[in-house]
């Protein structure tokens, strides 16, 4: 986790995989979506997708990525993270992005019961059965 922070190296992972072209398509429509976890997380530290995107590309770090959206954007500090990191585990539970997981994840084939997000997420990346 990039300053502690969950979701944020996935985002920053996402643009990188898209700009070599290798990020499966069903991810383009969602990028930086205002309603998507990319814009629910960039709205959280107040900074716009676009320019982080532009940020990414020019091949800075994670961590100076970060660096840059708090000076642009705002600083998170402790409790701001510990509600972040709480919040992006229910995501997609019984909210407005219910239904685009449960969508998603009969694309996997796997059960419906993996909302949140977060499940999801943790399933592609090898660290959920």
């Amino acid at each position: 986790m990039v300053g502690g922070l969950r979701y944020f190296g996935r985002m920053l992972d996402k643009i990188r995989l898209r700009a070599r072209g290798d990020l499966p398509s069903d991810y383009h429509a969602n990028l930086g979506h205002r309603n998507a976890m990319d814009g629910v997380m960039c709205n959280f530290l107040r900074i716009d997708y676009e320019q982080l995107r532009q940020r990414v590309l020019e091949g800075r770090s994670d961590e100076e990525i970060l660096e840059w959206c708090y000076q642009n954007g705002r600083r998170l500090n402790e409790d701001d993270i510990l509600v972040w990191n709480n919040f992006i585990t229910k995501f997609g539970w019984n909210d407005f992005a219910h239904w685009n997981a449960g969508k998603r994840s009969w694309v996997f084939l796997i059960a419906p019961t993996f909302k949140p997000w977060a499940n999801l997420f943790d399933f592609e990346e090898g660290r959920r059965k």
